[in-house]
């Protein structure tokens, strides 16, 4: 959730940047003062786990799972990437792009810049731009997806600015896997699943939310999220098991989807008028046009969640805490909202706790509720760490590692911190 571009006079406490790392276990804000890595293992505490005030004006700070690898974008330096070991306190490396980072995003392979007309394939064991995807549709909100999965490492970004189409890459082997028709209308939403092999699509017109496989491309499920008024999708997100399904926009309604197939029963004969009605009416689908057709088959809520606020920016994770399935809302509102999910049930979310996303205290009733919280775009610079710099023939201009440049970054997915380190063998 990246507020840089949005305007407001109060509510957020500063607060420029919030998302959840690719496990949810853990919540980084980024805001005008530095930024804060929060842990999601309590419903009652956001406990901080770090504090960063060296760089200022953070609107992109993204962890790899709870590593200490961090990379981060600041307002007055927009077109430079620092990644950093945050707990040493080091930067590893920094990059310099023709344009604005819009988004960012890792996964234990593959490091994404996202620019509005272009893409960076970055390899995050030695940060060396691999591939570099130039000239995509005009992506001016960043729009991108990357898959968490070794085995599946797919990148999903918009294949056109007129209509929804999903450009799904291959980000191992380098190469387009698929072009997917997701919709009629521009995108506004993406999400992978854990596993690499499923992901969720929203339009801009944002009644329909639908899930492909990957990377062949099938429509497996669709939902309807509503039928009386277009919305703004603010965020789609998967449970770590993939059984459910998040969407969140600018109304104060959050739903749930459970993706299930449902086992077709042996046709039996109606005993009722009620029967006969229904068997009636579901023949007649195949004489109706093809939209209403479709609304009949469109799978419905499983649960919901109402938000106190309308209007605001914000972004869903659903995650399991303290053994509990729940539903994390971080907003524009400057405010983390946890609600509990019932997995056999559904039906409406309980609020269990609201926390302050700058991790201080205050109590519930104080908690603002216009509908202009956010902060404005305040720009600051980077403070100089790198020497010298090369030039990447792929279009990234890289500074020098603060140690030796030829030492290669190893990745160790079974050490707490980092995943990746300098080697000096």
């Amino acid at each position: 959730m990246n507020l840089a571009s949005q305007s407001g006079d109060a509510g957020s406490g500063h607060l420029l940047f919030a998302n959840f790392n690719q496990d949810n276990t853990s919540l980084a804000v980024g805001s005008k003062s530095g930024y804060k890595f929060f842990s999601l293992s309590s419903v009652d505490k956001l406990e901080q786990i770090y504090e960063c005030t060296d760089t200022e004006d953070v609107c992109i700070v993204e962890r790899l799972f709870s590593s200490s690898l961090v990379a981060i974008v600041s307002l007055k330096a927009p077109r430079k990437l620092k990644v950093c070991h945050f707990k040493k306190g080091t930067e590893i490396c920094n990059y310099s792009y023709s344009n604005t980072i819009l988004a960012v995003k890792l996964n234990r392979q593959r490091l994404i810049v996202c620019l509005e007309e272009s893409l960076y394939i970055h390899n995050i064991r030695d940060m060396k731009v691999l591939h570099t995807i130039r000239e995509t549709p005009p992506n001016p909100a960043g729009l991108c997806a990357l898959s968490i999965n070794n085995d599946n490492c797919y990148l999903a970004y918009p294949g056109s600015a007129t209509i929804g189409e999903v450009q799904v890459f291959d980000t191992i082997n380098l190469r387009a896997a698929n072009m997917i028709p997701a919709h009629d209308s521009p995108l506004a939403a993406l999400a992978f699943d854990a596993s690499g092999t499923k992901l969720a699509t929203a339009s801009e017109k944002g009644t329909v939310i639908r899930v492909f496989s990957i990377p062949e491309g099938q429509k497996l499920f669709e939902f309807r999220r509503g039928v009386k008024r277009c919305v703004s999708i603010c965020s789609l997100a998967f449970s770590m098991d993939g059984m459910f399904l998040s969407a969140s926009s600018n109304t104060e309604t959050v739903h749930i989807f459970k993706l299930e197939t449902v086992k077709e029963k042996p046709q039996e004969e109606p005993t009722t008028w009620t029967g006969y009605f229904g068997k009636v009416l579901m023949a007649s689908t195949s004489y109706l046009p093809s939209q209403v057709t479709e609304m009949f088959n469109q799978g419905r809520a499983f649960a919901t969640v109402r938000l106190p606020f309308c209007g605001h920016k914000n972004i869903c994770a659903l995650a399991t805490i303290q053994k509990i399935p729940r539903l994390l809302v971080g907003a524009a509102d400057g405010y983390l909202y946890m609600y509990n999910l019932d997995p056999q049930e559904g039906g409406e979310c309980t609020l269990m706790k609201q926390h302050k996303l700058d991790g201080s205290m205050e109590p519930a009733n104080e908690i603002l509720e216009s509908a202009s919280h956010d902060r404005p775009l305040v720009a600051q610079t980077y403070s100089a760490a790198a020497t010298k710099a090369y030039t990447d023939d792929l279009g990234a201009v890289g500074g020098a590692c603060l140690e030796d440049e030829t030492n290669s970054l190893r990745l160790d997915e079974d050490s707490e911190h980092p995943p990746m380190i300098l080697r000096t063998d």
